[in-house]
């Protein structure tokens, strides 16, 4: 159980009937059981506003505002007085209200401040993958991706899992809202189109981050490429490069992608793998996750060379491991985490991702904390949870850097790098 874990739900379930199962075919019963759930989900969206027209993109504070622009609170002030930004919105009684990300952004522009991936350098395609379910990835990866946009990064996130949760988290209902052809990569992996179309790539309400969704009929597309792969080497090659040639695609458009594969080894995963220029490694620190995760590390090195014949082999800039929904409370995760960074060492980040009451929580909103206009549970488990993520997103960003010499300068006078 999390710290101080709250089993709860954004509703009353009592109030979505239910049916007896009595005797009904097979096929009918699993049929109704997916309406039924379908129902319940709605339900729950109904009261938690997670329609996507209805999100609002983060706010914050002026001393938060001022750590993400780079410039003191003075500053800012300044700016506004000279008229260089805006006027700031003001509450009835005359405070300033919360600056939102867009105006943020702005305040970059202006101070000139703003994260940039240099002219001509290398756009990081990141797989946040692991084989084995429960672990945290699409967590990490819809954090990472929302904290890279509040940084001021503009980012792409690559849903390429049918389960859609990544989809889901920003507002979608993806087996209702979305067209497998026109809104995921279904579409242009199986008609074999030369761009990704515009139409793919969604706004979300976090500026500077887009979406390209996933929903089910993505499944479709572990048997076409199957198929594919068995009919003759050189249609195996270019099937296995389909997401790759998107992801090329796209990259001019974007800082840093994103992707967040299924938690199986299919043909997407290694699609996704053969795409992918860098990795990280959602691993809790439990006996059963690590087992899992050191048989996925084999297959991994398997895969690549398997890749190779296809002549698909990614060059990875960085693979990093991290600990994720690790409870400090637990004494085999503390001895398990200590095997891992023992063994592991400088390939396993030194932040860990924490398991939270208020992750737990906001996901039941379909939210994330860093979507939170307050804390749910108690506000010492929010600012620790925030922590944690920020810590663990923060070393994933270095790494990206690295990638970057336009910034190797600013990393060694941050002592990053010597």
């Amino acid at each position: 159980m999390s710290e101080d874990q709250d089993e709860m739900l954004p509703m009353d379930l009592e109030a979505v009937p239910a049916e007896s199962i009595v005797h009904e075919d097979e096929d009918v019963l699993i049929s109704r059981i997916y309406t039924q759930a379908q129902d319940i989900l709605e339900a729950i969206r109904s009261v938690s506003s997670n329609s996507k027209e209805e999100r609002q993109e983060p706010t914050f504070p002026m001393i938060r505002t001022a750590e993400l622009v780079g410039r003191s609170a003075s500053n800012i002030r300044e700016a506004e007085n000279a008229g260089r930004l805006p006027e700031p919105d003001r509450s009835d009684n005359g405070r300033r209200v919360n600056y939102s990300l867009s105006a943020i952004n702005h305040m970059r522009e202006v101070f000139g401040t703003m994260k940039r991936r240099g002219e001509g350098e290398r756009t990081p395609v990141i797989a946040v993958q692991n084989f084995k379910g429960g672990v945290g990835k699409s967590t990490l990866a819809v954090n990472l991706a929302q904290y890279l946009a509040i940084q001021g990064y503009r980012v792409c996130l690559v849903d390429c899992d049918s389960q859609a949760t990544t989809t889901s988290m920003f507002g979608y209902r993806p087996d209702m809202d979305l067209d497998a052809y026109d809104d995921t990569l279904y579409g242009y992996i199986h008609d074999g189109l030369p761009h990704v179309p515009d139409r793919m790539i969604k706004d979300t309400h976090f500026p500077g981050l887009k979406l390209i969704p996933a929903n089910l009929d993505l499944y479709l597309s572990e048997y076409e490429l199957a198929n594919a792969i068995a009919t003759k080497k050189e249609v195996a090659r270019q099937t296995l490069n389909r997401i790759n040639d998107a992801m090329q695609d796209i990259s001019d458009r974007f800082d840093i992608i994103i992707m967040d594969p299924p938690p199986a080894l299919g043909m997407i995963a290694l699609g996704v793998l053969a795409a992918s220029n860098a990795m990280v490694i959602p691993v809790p620190p439990t006996v059963v996750d690590f087992s899992s995760t050191a048989s996925f590390v084999g297959m991994l090195k398997e895969t690549m060379i398997q890749l190779n014949n296809y002549r698909s082999k990614p060059v990875f800039n960085f693979v990093r491991l991290v600990a994720s929904k690790t409870n400090e409370n637990k004494g085999m995760h503390k001895q398990v985490l200590h095997v891992m960074q023992e063994m592991f060492g400088r390939s396993m980040l030194n932040a860990t991702l924490k398991d939270s009451a208020e992750i737990d929580n906001a996901s039941a909103m379909f939210k994330t904390v860093y979507e939170l206009e307050k804390p749910i549970s108690k506000r010492d488990v929010h600012e620790r949870c925030i922590a944690s993520l920020n810590a663990v997103c923060a070393e994933v960003e270095i790494e990206i850097r690295k990638m970057w010499p336009s910034h190797h300068a600013a990393l060694r006078a941050e002592g990053v790098i010597v």
